[in-house]
């Protein structure tokens, strides 16, 4: 079975706190929609199911760190704060948001005071480990779901183009092309081969002009010798 360390954090808040909707015990107070979430912030959360979003982060964090109380929770969920050209100090988040979702989370079952050594604060309960477990159970098979799907895609994917790589449309296409290529290839041969028969003529007619002017200066010359 799946466990809370085995999913993305991100994912289990956001399905806790949607499982959390149907808990009767967890309920956002009636200032929850116009109160900060601590003195470092400048506004109210924009989400109006904020509280069910906190509360599934705490329940988490109890799961990892209790026995854990206020204290450490204002720690953990405070912030630096902007102050303008002064530098930025961390405040601790609100106290009284903590305190008020460990109550309900604990008349709900989820956590229960404990001690560990020094360490006091709230623990998690059976309930609590089992219900965050089945949320992680959840999103654990939607995850297999969602790659097993991906992988039937893929193979879809796979077949279509093996199919259209065998289809006869292109394979006509293909001779088509290679036909194409041939005659293009052929025609530029043939234009190399009458490019180079003019050349060879060319030599031709210059070699029998040669021999002519050859034939002419050679009478010539013998008259001269005469003459001398």
């Amino acid at each position: 079975m799946t466990s809370v360390y085995d999913v993305e954090p991100n994912e289990l808040i956001e399905k806790a706190s949607e499982e959390l909707k149907k808990v009767d015990e967890v309920k956002p107070p009636e200032w929850a929609p116009f109160v900060k979430t601590g003195v470092h912030k400048e506004r109210a959360p924009l989400e109006n199911d904020w509280w069910y979003v906190r509360c599934a982060a705490i329940l988490r964090t109890v799961y990892k760190l209790g026995p854990i109380g206020v204290s450490k929770l204002r720690t953990k969920y405070g912030g630096k704060k902007n102050r303008g050209m002064k530098t930025e100090h961390f405040y601790k988040g609100s106290g009284n948001i903590a305190r008020k979702v460990l109550q309900q989370l604990e008349k709900a079952g989820f956590v229960k005071k404990g001690e560990k050594g020094v360490h006091k604060g709230r623990v998690i309960t059976g309930k609590g480990a089992s219900f965050l477990d089945k949320v992680a159970t959840k999103i654990a098979k939607s995850g297999r779901v969602e790659k097993k799907e991906e992988k039937i895609q893929i193979k879809k994917e796979e077949k279509k183009e093996a199919v259209r790589k065998d289809s006869p449309v292109e394979v006509k296409e293909k001779k088509e092309a290679k036909k194409k290529e041939a005659a293009k290839e052929e025609k530029q041969e043939k234009k190399e081969a009458k490019k180079e028969a003019k050349q060879e003529k060319k030599k031709e007619e210059a070699k029998k002009e040669e021999k002519k002017e050859q034939k002419q200066e050679k009478p010539k010359a013998e008259a001269k010798k005469e003459t001398k």
